[in-house]
């Protein structure tokens, strides 16, 4: 019974440790944050994506779809936004995820720069958004969200 207890726990930890990091956020919350229009746009303060670190939101477009999209600054200082889906990948549903300078597509392991996120478009580039700063807040509008609506259509 002894061994039997110490397998299960083995396999346990071995499976948190794969799964973990893909399915956590369904137990401890998304790493979606939602966010709702005002006059037809979407702001997030500056101050919150200043760390160089992809920062996740999602906003619900016309069409009734949830459009997910990731902010990140990148090392020349610029804030850049896309859709967390690319025009390849898109059906998979599976987006992004952050090492360092690179947004990697958790699909097909593609890596990008990025400082070339909202340079580069099309294929494998995440989807850009078009964005702008005003004062102390990223600008989104909704009319782009909602032209890009179809990148989240199987999430």
């Amino acid at each position: 019974m002894n061994i039997f207890i110490k397998r299960c726990v083995s396999l346990c930890t071995i499976l948190f440790l794969i799964l973990g990091p893909s399915v956590g956020h369904t137990f401890f919350g998304g790493k979606f944050k939602t966010l709702k229009p005002k006059d037809g746009n979407l702001y997030i303060p500056l101050k919150d994506v200043d760390d160089g670190k992809a920062h996740y939101y999602k906003a619900k477009a016309a069409d009734g779809i949830m459009v997910e999209f990731f902010v990140v600054k990148s090392p020349d200082g610029v804030i850049r936004a896309a859709v967390d889906a690319c025009d390849v990948c898109y059906r998979s549903g599976k987006g992004y995820v952050q090492d360092g300078n690179v947004m990697i597509c958790t699909n097909c392991g593609m890596r990008f720069f990025t400082g070339r996120i909202n340079e580069v478009k099309g294929g494998c580039n995440p989807a850009p958004l078009n964005r702008e700063v005003r004062g102390k807040n990223l600008v989104i509008s909704m009319a782009d969200i909602n032209v890009n609506s179809w990148y989240c259509e199987y999430k």
